[in-house]
C-alpha cells in the first residue's frame, strides 16, 4: 500500500509543530494553525509572501537554506535560529526543511517544520507561577486568620468600652473601631473574593469595552486607548463581574505606568492547543494589554502578582494579585513580559474542553 504524499489537512492543522510549505519560487503556499500562532500572522494574509519577507532576520539566510535543501534533496536542520517576524517578537526556534519530491522526481516544494523553544520555556514559567501563587495564597490565608481574630476581639472590646464610658474618649474609641475595620477590609482584599464564578456566555469584547470606558472616565481621556480585536472570537462562559475586575486592574496598572501621555493597546486573539500549567486546551482567548511605559524592573517580574508587591509608593500591591486570582478561577492565567518602552500583560482564558 502506497503512502500518501501529504497528510490530510485536518491532521496537519492539529499538530503543535508549525508547518510551512514553500513552492519552487520560495513563495509560501501553506501554513497550519500552529505556524499562524508562532509567526503571529494569519494564513490568509501570509499566503503569497516570499520566504525573505516572512522571515525578516539577519541571523540566517532562509533563501540559502531552501536552496541547499533542494540541491541535496535531503533534510536540513538549523537549531536555535533567532527570528524576528514582521508582525511579531523575536523568537528562538528549531527549524527543519524537507524537500517534497514531485512525481517527475524533482524537488520543487519545501516543507518547513518549526519548534518554538520560547513555548516550552513559557510552559515551565507558567507552572512555577501557578505554584508560587498557590503557595502565597495559602500563606496569606493562614496569616489573615491569625490577624482577623484578634482584630474582631479588639473591635468588640472598643464597642463595650464606649458603652461603659458613656461618651468619654469617644473620638479615640472611634479611631480604634475604624482602624480595626480598615485592617479587616485590607485582609479581605488580600485574599480576594471567595465567591465562585457565576458563569454565563459573554463576548470578551463587551468586557473590554466596559473596561475601556471606565479607564477613560477615570483618566479624563488623557490616555489614548486603541483596540486590535479579532471579531471572530466566540463567546466565553465566564463571570462578567470577575473578569471586568481582573482586566480593569490590569489596564489600570498600565494607565498608571504611562502616566497620562502614553498609549495602551487592547488586543485579542484566538490560540490553539494552548498549555496552561499541566492542561492543554484546544482553544484559548488571549487578551494583551500593551503599554509604552518605562517597563517593569527585572527583579519585580517574578513577584509582581504577589499581594502587597508594588513599584509605586502610593500603590497597595493588591490589584494584580486580585486580577490573577479572578482569572485563575476561570482556569486561566495572566503572564507579563516587559522591556523599556513596552510592557505586555497577557490574559489567557481557555475556551471549551481540554485536549485529552
Amino acid at each position: 500500500m502506497e503512502k500518501p504524499l501529504f497528510l490530510p489537512a485536518s491532521i496537519i492543522e492539529q499538530l503543535s509543530i508549525s508547518v510551512l510549505v514553500f513552492n519552487e519560487n520560495n513563495t509560501l503556499i501553506y501554513m497550519n494553525n500552529s505556524a499562524e500562532e508562532l509567526l503571529d500572522i494569519s494564513a490568509r494574509k501570509a499566503i503569497g509572501f516570499s520566504a525573505e519577507r516572512l522571515f525578516d532576520t539577519s541571523s540566517f539566510d532562509i533563501k540559502k537554506c531552501l536552496h541547499r535543501t533542494r540541491l541535496h534533496g535531503a533534510k536540513v536542520t538549523e537549531h536555535l535560529v533567532s527570528i524576528s517576524c514582521p508582525v511579531s517578537i523575536k523568537r528562538n526556534i528549531s527549524l527543519s526543511m524537507t524537500p517534497i519530491t514531485s512525481e517527475a522526481g524533482g524537488s520543487e516544494c519545501v516543507l518547513v517544520e518549526m519548534m518554538d523553544f520560547n513555548h516550552y520555556l513559557q510552559i515551565d514559567y507558567e507552572e512555577k507561577l501557578l505554584s508560587q501563587n498557590e503557595l502565597a495564597t495559602n500563606m496569606l490565608r493562614g496569616l489573615a486568620h491569625e490577624i482577623k481574630n484578634p482584630l474582631g476581639g479588639l473591635r468588640g472590646a472598643a464597642q463595650l468600652l464606649a458603652k461603659e464610658l458613656e461618651g468619654q474618649f469617644s473620638d479615640y474609641i472611634q479611631v480604634i473601631i475604624e482602624e480595626a475595620d480598615r485592617l479587616t477590609k485590607l485582609l479581605d482584599s488580600m485574599l480576594g473574593s471567595s465567591k465562585l464564578p457565576n458563569k454565563q456566555a459573554i463576548n470578551i469584547h463587551v468586557i473590554l469595552e466596559r473596561v475601556r470606558q471606565l479607564i477613560k472616565a477615570e483618566t479624563d481621556e488623557k490616555i489614548k486607548i486603541s483596540t486590535d480585536y479579532d471579531p471572530s472570537i466566540p463567546e466565553i462562559e465566564a463571570d462578567k463581574d470577575q473578569l471586568i475586575q481582573a482586566l480593569l486592574n490590569v489596564v489600570k496598572n498600565a494607565s498608571q505606568a504611562v502616566q497620562g501621555d502614553g498609549v495602551i493597546v487592547l488586543k485579542t486573539r484566538i490560540h490553539r492547543n494552548f498549555t496552561i500549567g499541566e492542561e492543554t486546551y484546544k482553544l484559548a482567548i488571549k487578551v494583551d494589554v500593551i503599554d509604552n511605559g518605562p517597563g517593569i524592573p527585572a527583579n519585580m517580574l517574578t513577584k509582581i502578582f504577589y499581594p502587597m508587591v508594588t513599584g509605586r509608593t502610593e500603590g497597595t500591591g493588591l490589584g494584580l494579585s486580585i486580577a490573577q486570582k479572578n482569572v485563575q478561577r476561570h482556569n486561566g492565567i495572566i503572564e507579563v513580559n516587559s522591556r523599556p518602552g513596552e510592557t505586555v500583560f497577557s490574559t489567557i482564558l481557555p475556551l471549551g474542553l481540554t485536549d485529552e
